[in-house]
């Protein structure tokens, strides 16, 4: 797999209070867990052993010691090491529910799918090389790949019950379905063509897509307001 040099201008290894982390035990695991740490401490320093070192050659326990915990408290904070490069994943599908639930019944169901999506899909400045990292590992680690299957699943769920909503049925019916899928695909391939260049506008490609879906690709979005 691809392997990313450290950028320490990203903080990928520095803790919340930027101190340094606790010493290993004889065992591998932490001594202790620093008062600041955090799941985003956990992630960073997980993330930057992927890039470094490979997805699959990393060991929880690596991950443990680097950011000072033990691997019963790494687990406190991620149920399982694929739930590391997903992130925040499910605070954002709750989000992106909440948003489709809230659009008004006269907006079109695609410009409120694209303004959802995107609302949901906004980033940092600082948090653009974690999320390329995520990205590359989610798209090219085949064991990866396979948990990524379960995270669409949820995700085309909750755009197929906000489609059968707008169209009527069930959110299993071929309608709602296709909508859910097609919107996936956008997304999806947003992402990676964003994840491939070099200063992209992760927002911009989003947008692009989600305006090539609409209009049947009719209209590539690129003069859209």
């Amino acid at each position: 797999m691809p392997k990313w040099k450290r950028d320490d201008r990203a903080g990928l290894m520095t803790t919340a209070d930027g101190g340094s982390t606790t010493p290993a035990g004889r065992d591998g695991a932490a001594r202790g867990r620093p008062a600041a740490t955090s799941r985003q401490d956990v992630a960073r320093a997980a993330l930057d052993l992927f890039a470094r070192q490979g997805y699959d050659e990393t060991t929880v326990d690596e991950i443990a010691a680097a950011v000072g915990i033990s691997r019963r408290t790494f687990f406190r904070y991620y149920e399982s090491k694929p739930d590391v490069v997903w992130g925040e994943f499910d605070a954002e599908l709750g989000r992106l529910r909440d948003r489709l639930a809230e659009a008004p019944d006269s907006e079109p169901l695609m410009d409120v799918l694209r303004r959802s999506v995107i609302a949901t899909n906004r980033f940092g400045a600082g948090e653009l090389d974690e999320l390329r990292i995520r990205i590359v590992l989610i798209s090219t680690v085949p064991t990866l790949v396979a948990h990524s299957a379960v995270r669409y699943e949820e995700w085309c769920e909750v755009v197929a019950g906000f489609a059968a909503g707008r169209l009527g049925g069930s959110p299993g019916d071929l309608a709602p379905q296709t909508v859910a899928r097609a919107a996936l695909g956008a997304a999806m391939a947003a992402f990676a063509c964003w994840a491939r260049s070099e200063g992209g506008d992760l927002v911009a490609e989003v947008d692009r897509a989600f305006r090539l879906l609409a209009t049947g690709f009719a209209d590539d979005g690129r003069d859209a307001a």
